[in-house]
C-alpha cells in the first residue's frame, strides 16, 4: 500500500515538473512576427473634361459679308475635307465679273488694233513716209493698250477669288458639332457658320488638386469614368502636367467642395477607344508616382 501511494505521489511530481519545463522553453522562445500588409498608395482623385486636341476643333467662318443663301450641313453630320458647308449669295459678284470681263474683251481688242498700228506705222517710217513722233506715238498706244488689258485681266481674277470665298468649306474631315447660322442671314466677315470637329482626336483635360502636385507623373495610368456609363470605365496616360498652379475652372460635382480651390491642369490621352463625347465630364483616378521615382 505504501509502495503504491510513493509511486503516486512521484508520478504526480514528474508530470507538473515536466509542465514546469515545457511552460519555460514555450516562453523562452521568441513570438513569431506579425506581418502587416504595407498600405497601397490612393489614386488621386480628379475631374476633366472631354477636349479636342489643338487643331481638332475650328470655328468655321465667312471671309466675307454677305446674305446666306443656303447652309449645306446639319449638326452630328460628318463632312469631309473641302466639302461645301454654307453658301452667300453671289448675284452680285457675278454682275461684277461680267462687267469685268467685258473690259477685258474691250482691252484685248483694243491691244490687237494697236499692234496691227505700230506694224503699219513702222513699215510707213522704214519708207521715210512716216515721221518718228508718229512711229512714237503708236508704240505709247500700244503700252497703254497692254496696260488696260492687264488692268482688266487683274479685275477679272480678283472677283473670282471674291467668288471662291463665298462658298464656305470644310478645313478638314470631320464632325459638325454646332451650327450657328440659317440660311438668310445676313452675316459680316468673320461670322460664325459651323463648329467642325475631329473626333478622332480628343483626350481629357483635367484639374488635380495642388497638394497632389508631388505625385503626378508623365506616364501615370488614369482610369476615366463617367456617370453616363455606370459601371465602365476607360484607360488613359497622363501626357502633360502643367507648369504652374491655378484656380479651378471646371465647376466641381460635389456641391460642398469648394470652387476657388488651386489646382494643377494635367491632359490625359486616351489609351483605348471610348464613346465619350466631346465635352463630356468624368472622373480620372489617377495613378500616384512611387518615392524614388522621377515626376
Amino acid at each position: 500500500m505504501k509502495t503504491r501511494m510513493v509511486a503516486f505521489v512521484i508520478s504526480v511530481g514528474l508530470a507538473v515538473l515536466g509542465g514546469t519545463m515545457l511552460q519555460a522553453r514555450s516562453a523562452s522562445r521568441p513570438a513569431p512576427p506579425v506581418l502587416i500588409a504595407a498600405a497601397q498608395p490612393r489614386s488621386i482623385a480628379a475631374e476633366g473634361r472631354v477636349t479636342a486636341y489643338p487643331g481638332a476643333e475650328v470655328v468655321v467662318g465667312s471671309e466675307r459679308p454677305g446674305r446666306l443663301l443656303q447652309v449645306l450641313v446639319v449638326e452630328g453630320q460628318s463632312v469631309r475635307r473641302a466639302e461645301v458647308l454654307a453658301e452667300l449669295d453671289t448675284s452680285e459678284l457675278r454682275a461684277s465679273l461680267e462687267e469685268a470681263q467685258a473690259h477685258q474683251s474691250e482691252a484685248t481688242s483694243e491691244l490687237r488694233l494697236a499692234k496691227a498700228t505700230l506694224e503699219r506705222r513702222q513699215d510707213l517710217h522704214d519708207q521715210l513716209i512716216l515721221s518718228p513722233q508718229e512711229l512714237d506715238q503708236a508704240r505709247r498706244d500700244l503700252e497703254t493698250a497692254q496696260a488696260r488689258l492687264a488692268t482688266s485681266a487683274a479685275t477679272v481674277a480678283r472677283i473670282e477669288v471674291q467668288l471662291g470665298k463665298m462658298r464656305i468649306l470644310a478645313p478638314f474631315a470631320g464632325t459638325v458639332t454646332a451650327r450657328h447660322v440659317e440660311p438668310g442671314a445676313t452675316i459680316e466677315a468673320g461670322a460664325k457658320v459651323v463648329t467642325l470637329a475631329d473626333l478622332t482626336r480628343l483626350r481629357v483635360e483635367g484639374e488635380a488638386d495642388e497638394a497632389d502636385a508631388g505625385a503626378l507623373q508623365l506616364g501615370a495610368a488614369v482610369r476615366i469614368s463617367c456617370d453616363a456609363y455606370p459601371g465602365r470605365s476607360w484607360q488613359g496616360r497622363i501626357e502633360n502636367v502643367a507648369d504652374s498652379v491655378t484656380l479651378r475652372k471646371l465647376k466641381p460635382q460635389d456641391p460642398g467642395r469648394p470652387t476657388d480651390t488651386r489646382i494643377l491642369s494635367v491632359k490625359v490621352a486616351f489609351a483605348e477607344p471610348s464613346p465619350l463625347r466631346l465635352g463630356t465630364t468624368v472622373q480620372l483616378g489617377i495613378e500616384p508616382a512611387q518615392k524614388g521615382q522621377p515626376n
